[in-house]
């Protein structure tokens, strides 16, 4: 095979071992159509598919702080570690890696979430997942112009889920909505300009070294919650934005 062309199409499997390698997860797959408007591949192909790569927990730490884009001291480490890492299978598969943090415009990972997994919205407006709660996230997307036939049930599956009883309303008491000290989540709207502000000063320090104080309170998936050291580094990096 030319060393130039890309390597075939991987299955789903082989797909999450080389994520693996990384500490990051095949989280689904979806069908695009022409309203999701998603770029041609290089060889000018419509995607067929359109695969979720995220994190769960943390996963992925050591491998993301053993890597030089942790190491180097430059701006948004992570985002470029996730660029690097989705550009380069991408490239390996004749696909076009999309990220969540390339815009504005900014590609809908959200709703292109709830097509790969049973996930619901959350009154904290992250998306919760029925095993892992709050406590994962989508790194990249991989659009690829071939999907093999073994791999069809995976989207399928994923399309034709049944929802389950809804987490958040079943929820006893909905503790993430009382731990805000600032009261920056209403169950319908983030209250970004007090979160940030509360951060700032001493009393934020709890939520700056362990992680949000409403995430934390969530019941669901509490084996997966982030190490310190990881919800540092995020809110770390959010309150250098705010």
């Amino acid at each position: 095979m030319n060393a130039d062309m890309p390597a075939a199409t991987p299955a789903s499997a082989s797909l999450q071992a080389v994520l693996s390698t990384h500490g990051l997860r095949l989280r689904g797959g979806w069908q695009p159509d022409a309203d999701d408007a998603i770029p041609k591949m290089p060889g000018g192909q419509t995607a067929a598919v359109v695969w979720m790569v995220g994190v769960v927990g943390s996963e992925f730490w050591p491998f993301f702080k053993a890597s030089s884009f942790y190491q180097d001291g430059s701006p948004d480490p992570l985002d470029r570690w996730s660029f690097a890492l989705g550009s380069e299978l991408a490239n390996r598969w004749g696909g076009v890696a999309l990220f969540p943090f390339d815009g504005p415009p900014y590609h809908p990972f959200q709703q292109w979430a709830t097509r790969a997994e049973p996930l619901q919205a959350s009154p904290t407006l992250l998306r919760i997942h029925p095993e892992q709660g709050l406590w994962h996230a989508y790194r990249f997307a991989l659009a690829l112009p071939a999907v093999l036939p073994e791999d069809w049930h995976v989207i399928r599956s994923s399309r034709m889920a049944a929802p389950g009883p809804d987490l958040c309303l079943t929820c006893n008491g909905q503790p993430c909505l009382s731990a805000c000290p600032v009261d920056a989540f209403t169950g319908e709207a983030y209250k970004l300009d007090a979160c940030a502000a509360h951060l700032h000063t001493p009393e934020g320090t709890d939520c700056m070294q362990t992680g949000c104080l409403a995430r934390r309170a969530c019941p669901v998936g509490s084996a997966y919650r982030y190490v310190p050291e990881h919800a540092a580094f995020h809110m770390k990096a959010f309150v250098g934005k705010h």
